[in-house]
């Protein structure tokens, strides 16, 4: 009974530490550094470092990379594969800053820019890309590309 006055309650702890945990600081390091002028992008590899919280946003991210190497528009970086290192505390990805929207759209795969918020993603339905596939399985020849221009056509309406 006197352990339990003595010892203070453990849900105000764990909150402390939730809200110290979002407060630490973040270190970004880049490396192997270069610029690929035929893509017209920055690329390289960054590497967190985040002692005390399980990951960072590629949001968050983004602002820093930002600030640090002047980017006026943050929809111009695009990050992905991070992973965490066993422990905790480090994650290493991929980062690339594109010199134009226009350039950013032309050489990004389609996923990535609907990830990072630059496309709207397609809705269509399963049953019609299968319909649509086996439609193509069908065709032989010269009329298969004519056949593929006919279907993108139509799913564009």
């Amino acid at each position: 009974r006197s352990r339990s006055l003595l010892s203070p309650p453990l849900n105000r702890r764990q909150d402390l530490q939730t809200e110290e945990m979002s407060a630490q600081p973040v270190t970004i390091r880049t490396r192997k550094f270069l610029r690929n002028p035929l893509l017209s992008r920055k690329q390289f590899i960054i590497d967190v470092i985040h002692p005390g919280r399980a990951n960072v946003s590629k949001s968050e991210l983004a602002e820093m990379i930002a600030k640090s190497h002047k980017v006026s528009d943050v929809q111009l970086i695009s990050m992905f594969g991070f992973r965490n290192k066993f422990g905790g505390g480090k994650s290493t990805g991929f980062c690339l800053i594109y010199d134009s929207l226009e350039k950013l759209k032309q050489f990004e795969p389609k996923y990535r820019l609907i990830r990072n918020g630059v496309q709207e993603k397609k809705e269509s339905s399963r049953k019609q890309i299968k319909e649509a596939k086996n439609r193509k399985k069908k065709i032989r020849g010269t009329g298969r590309r004519i056949a593929n221009h006919k279907a993108k056509k139509a799913n564009k309406d």
